[in-house]
């Protein structure tokens, strides 16, 4: 049987919070510190789609624990990162990559992420501005986390990006053992790459098939944003699915050497 979210729950040693988890049994809860993330006062309005979006079964899924270093692909508003941060704390190190091709459509939110970094309360976030084919981190890492953007990298705008040396270079940044967590929207199955650019969708398949290719076993899968009302045929802008659409979230790990 392929992992499962609960499984990835039941795994952590530390003490819970009581924060009930999607899917789990009753009683069953988020560890101490990703509520106590997810509680940061610094958070402001992010909590208020904390439930929509999954955070604490996404950081459980994700295996993300204190002290660890994280490497956060095109993060965007910084919704997650926020979260890493505070889980990681102190010891650990959040490193944060726009990818060239990207800021420079998206000059505002990169303007904010420069100031995010340059916020005392943020002193474990680091800005890596590079080319989106030239992956690399100045140290080696235990998760590499994306979401909503790995289709973006089969795209003109991104390069195309030769996604078989991409998804090594991910496979380099990562310690022995360390995971590779891709959420995305969900394109009809057998779809292929047919709708990155247009719905900004990818068929869960290829996404598969691409990152073991490149090293990595399938991990393990979670359903938390799953959403069966979903056709898959709309963009995911569109204001019926905006929000909503039926995301695939899959764990991809390093064998350990």
């Amino acid at each position: 049987m392929r992992p499962t979210i609960l499984a990835s729950l039941l795994a952590f040693a530390l003490p819970a919070a009581a924060l009930a988890m999607p899917g789990a049994p009753p009683g069953q809860t988020a560890p101490a510190y990703v509520t106590t993330a997810m509680n940061d006062p610094a958070r402001g309005s992010d909590r208020d789609d904390d439930a929509r979006r999954q955070m604490a079964a996404v950081m459980a899924f994700a295996e993300v624990k204190p002290g660890q270093k994280v490497l956060e692909l095109a993060p965007g508003s910084g919704y997650w990162t926020r979260v890493f941060s505070a889980i990681v704390g102190p010891a650990g190190r959040v490193y944060t990559v726009w990818p060239d091709e990207m800021w420079k459509h998206s000059a505002k939110s990169y303007a904010n992420w420069q100031k995010l970094v340059a916020t005392a309360h943020y002193g474990n976030v680091s800005l890596l501005k590079q080319p989106a084919a030239e992956l690399s981190a100045p140290a080696k890492v235990d998760l590499v986390f994306t979401v909503q953007n790995y289709h973006d990298y089969h795209d003109a705008f991104m390069g195309p990006v030769d996604m078989a040396k991409f998804d090594k270079l991910v496979y380099d940044a990562l310690k022995p053992s360390g995971v590779f967590v891709v959420i995305d929207h969900v394109a009809p199955a057998g779809s292929g790459l047919a709708d990155t650019d247009t719905l900004h969708r990818i068929d869960p398949a290829v996404v598969k098939k691409e990152v073991e290719s490149a090293g990595f076993v399938f991990d393990g899968e979670s359903d938390a944003l799953r959403n069966p009302a979903d056709s898959h045929t709309a963009k995911v802008f569109d204001p019926s699915i905006r929000g909503h659409t039926d995301q695939f979230i899959y764990r991809f790990r390093k064998p350990a050497k």
